[in-house]
């Protein structure tokens, strides 16, 4: 077993982050400094304060990182118009490089010669925690107790913290059988009755939006202001990037936005059914692809979505910070640059339906492309000499026998 002196754990307070605490105390013999993050999860942070200095922690950092999370991850992601899959809005998969970060950073500012999380060995987290440490300190150490210790059931955890004087509630309130993760950008639940592929979801495991069913019978509208690709105000009042994010979410999930039942398939080898709610994301994704259909130029679009599926991939397999993510970045932001106007949005149980858009930047042309008399502003007989170049190369193997009939 390496030695560690110091190490950085990533730590909620819960149980299983609880025990990896107390865990590494007495399997390394070393000094443990916990990070807790505010990503918006809607839950109390601070309680996690208390219940590491009540296990000897004297180095304790809660960060409220709502911000850097939308500004610097959520916003670069959706300028992408990013989905993994075709469906997963990756909300999961975005805090995590996030969360190396400081973890890394908290590691030197500490001394601390570990990290540690509380990812299983089944899942994603530990490749995207794991990825994002090794890029920004490449010689740190990693500890990840689920792939050491024999601690593999719930009932396994609560032995343990009872033995060791944790204070875990075994017979407290009733526990969710879903695994849960929640941010600004989503919930997503696993496990329980979704394990069963054929299984219906059920309705009271939903947190922030109501089902379309009960959503209200009278539509909403929104007016989305956008600036370098970035929603910057809501209505025309201008909102900070967590704000614009939070707001969406209390809107869209009043509206009956944002569900998802999807079976994805996961970097480690298996297929994983997860249910996610993205209220606030459903509706930036179809506002930016609306304010993008006046302002790009068409093979720009169209590269940016040959792009995109490349891009989702390296965020979902927990490669944001490696060399090609940053050059793609770096090609989708200057793509933005006129991406700026307004997306007027008409939100009506379950659905987002774009009913205007206008930029001093579109690249919209009615005069073009009106069915009506157009003063001589499109030559229609150029179609000919366009559609008979095109046709050459078919006319020419059809006139060599290759008829396709």
């Amino acid at each position: 077993m390496a030695d560690v002196n110091k190490v950085v754990l990533a730590y909620s307070g819960g149980l299983d982050t609880s025990v990896i605490l107390k865990w590494l105390q007495d399997t390394y013999n070393c000094e443990v400094v916990t990070f807790t993050a505010d990503l918006g999860q809607g839950e109390e942070v601070e309680p996690a304060r208390a219940k590491a200095q009540a296990m000897g922690v004297k180095e304790i950092y809660i960060d409220d990182l709502r911000e850097e999370f939308v500004r610097d991850f959520v916003f670069p992601m959706f300028r992408a118009n990013t989905v993994y899959e075709g469906e997963y809005l990756l909300g999961t998969s975005i805090a995590r490089p996030l969360i190396a970060k400081r973890l890394i950073e908290i590691a030197n500012e500490t001394g601390a010669d570990a990290i540690s999380h509380g990812a299983t060995g089944k899942g994603n987290d530990q490749v995207r925690f794991e990825l994002g440490a090794y890029a920004l300190k490449p010689g740190v150490k990693v500890i990840a107790p689920w792939r050491e210790w024999d601690l593999l059931s719930r009932e396994k955890l609560m032995d343990y913290a009872e033995k060791h004087g944790i204070p875990i509630e075994r017979h407290g309130k009733k526990k969710s059988p879903y695994s849960m993760d929640a941010n600004l950008l989503h919930i997503s639940y696993e496990g329980g009755v979704l394990e069963d592929t054929w299984t219906e979801h059920e309705e009271d495991m939903w947190k922030w939006s109501v089902s379309p069913e009960n959503a209200p019978d009278q539509a909403t509208y929104l007016e989305l202001t956008f600036r370098n690709g970035d929603i910057v105000a809501i209505d025309g009042v201008d909102k900070s990037p967590a704000t614009v994010l939070a707001d969406l979410n209390r809107i869209g999930g009043a509206n009956g936005i944002g569900r998802l039942d999807i079976v994805e398939n996961r970097y480690v080898g298996m297929k994983s059914r997860g249910c996610y709610e993205t209220p606030g994301g459903t509706i930036m994704l179809r506002a930016h692809r609306a304010i993008e259909s006046i302002t790009l130029d068409r093979e720009v679009a169209h590269l940016k979505d040959e792009l995109m599926p490349k891009y989702a991939s390296l965020i979902y397999t927990g490669y944001w910070w490696s060399p090609e993510r940053i050059m793609l970045q770096q090609m989708i932001d200057a793509s933005q640059v006129n991406v700026n106007g307004v997306v007027r949005l008409k939100l009506y149980k379950g659905n987002v339906t774009v009913v205007g858009r206008k930029s001093d930047d579109s690249l919209f042309d009615a005069n073009i492309a009106t069915f009506e008399e157009d003063g001589g502003a499109y030559n229609q007989a150029d179609a000919a000499g366009f559609i008979k170049l095109n046709a050459l190369r078919m006319r020419i193997a059809a006139n060599k026998g290759r008829s396709l009939l």
